[in-house]
């Protein structure tokens, strides 16, 4: 029972961190994209307009939920809360510091792998219970876009567990502590694989240049064209929650996660736990700031050319990266 209790709790703070978190990173994304793109951004609800992302959420929570008469309703309303909830799951299996680890599951790094897949059904059931050809055809090119960047991201972590020797997200950061510091993270050693799951990471966020299930030219806005207030809200929020989401992963897998890049704590050990939370929220946010400025760089890629990339070039790079990782462990092990 206080087990159950424990976990519930978690996950309801966690929920409410990520919301707050969601909420900051539009934000930050609208603003540093206004710096590069030679525009103001928001500047008029609160002070710098850090009130405006505020605004636009209760605007689309007031708002009202139209449903269209050929739509699939069950799906229609299942669809934003199969892209929602996994990802808010998914959150409570990341540690945050050496001891505050909400859940912590043996092998939680395959049980984060399936919870961030699990968005893009939600996408395919939003787009087949439109009743909608744009919708229609932007949920197939997620779907085909997921399955091929999919393969070459599952691969990368494969090869990081093998370099850990286990599939615990915590093991794997504590596998990168070492005296000096950020020459032990696995970026180093993997510095390929670190690459191809940074490049399969825009692709599964559906992120600029592999935004292809939204594109606004083609598809008016894709999957979720034919959703309004709380729903569509849902779908935005799960957007911006996953790219959190991801980068975290990101960070810990290749970049120490809470770790120190020093190799030792500057906090007295009572405050150890502060240090570490900063860490790693600074690393994720120095991830976040390189995929919001790819976001105002790149122009999107063809479809036909995206699928080439993933199969004829990132594929193959993710092999030969396992290898290596394979051929490390090995040489770990026999001395």
């Amino acid at each position: 029972m206080i087990t159950a209790l424990y976990g519930l709790f978690s996950f309801i703070i966690t929920a409410i961190l990520v919301v707050f978190g969601t909420l900051l990173l539009v934000y930050l994304e609208r603003r540093t994209l206004a710096l590069f793109t030679l525009r103001y951004g928001p500047n008029r609800t609160g002070y710098e307009g850090i009130m405006q992302t505020v605004a636009d959420a209760i605007k689309l929570l007031v708002k009202e939920n139209c449903t269209p008469k050929a739509s699939r309703k069950i799906l229609f309303f299942t669809a934003p809360l199969i892209v929602f909830c996994p990802i808010i799951s998914a959150f409570c299996l990341l540690p945050l510091s050496g001891n505050y680890i909400p859940l912590n599951i043996a092998p939680s790094i395959v049980l984060i792998m399936a919870l961030i897949s699990t968005p893009v059904i939600g996408v395919f059931l939003a787009g087949l219970s439109s009743g909608n050809k744009y919708s229609l055809l932007g949920a197939m090119r997620s779907i085909s876009q997921a399955l091929s960047f999919e393969i070459p991201l599952g691969i990368c972590v494969l090869a990081i567990t093998f370099m850990a020797g286990t599939l615990n997200i915590n093991e794997i950061i504590l596998a990168q502590n070492s005296p000096y510091g950020l020459f032990n993270w696995y970026f180093i050693p993997q510095i390929l694989g670190c690459v191809v799951f940074f490049i399969c990471t825009l692709a599964l966020l559906n992120r600029t240049p592999f935004d292809l299930s939204e594109a606004e030219s083609e598809f008016v806005s894709g999957y979720n064209v034919e959703y309004s207030g709380i729903k569509f809200a849902m779908f935005f929020l799960g957007e911006y929650a996953l790219l959190f989401l991801v980068s975290l992963v990101f960070t810990a897998l290749f970049f120490g996660g809470y770790l120190s890049p020093f190799g030792n704590w500057i906090l007295p050990n009572s405050f150890v736990f502060l240090e570490q939370i900063f860490w790693l929220i600074l690393k994720t946010f120095l991830v976040i700031l390189t995929i919001i400025l790819i976001r105002a760089t790149l122009p999107r890629l063809r479809y036909d050319r995206l699928l080439e990339f993933s199969y004829k070039i990132l594929l193959p790079l993710a092999l030969i990266n396992l290898n290596i990782a394979v051929l490390i462990r090995y040489f770990m092990i026999s001395r």
